[in-house]
């Protein structure tokens, strides 16, 4: 399974859509209960309207450290701080 992270942006073929973290969050425990592989998580910082379903794409990367679920990431955004903050977190826990 491919997670496309993003509040505006289609996800691109083959990918699963999720407009919030909390929405990721649900898409990553559901596709683990079913023991589905997640290739990557393809995310975007600014979240838009649906911030306050979870806060920012660096929030899902919180998520995921805290429970040792370090899968593939990319970062698609287009916020320049927010994008070294989220790569930040990933050259220092996802080496």
């Amino acid at each position: 399974m491919k997670i496309w992270l993003d509040d505006l942006r289609p996800a691109p073929h083959g990918y699963v859509l999720a407009k919030s973290v909390n929405a990721a969050i649900s898409t990553v425990i559901v596709a683990e209960s079913n023991g589905e592989n997640i290739e990557v998580i393809d995310c975007d910082h600014d979240l838009g309207d649906y911030y306050g379903d979870g806060g920012d794409g660096i929030k899902l990367l919180d998520w995921l450290c805290e429970r040792g679920t370090l899968y593939p990431i990319a970062l698609h955004t287009a916020n320049p701080v927010g994008r070294a903050n989220m790569q930040r977190m990933l050259d220092r826990y996802w080496r």
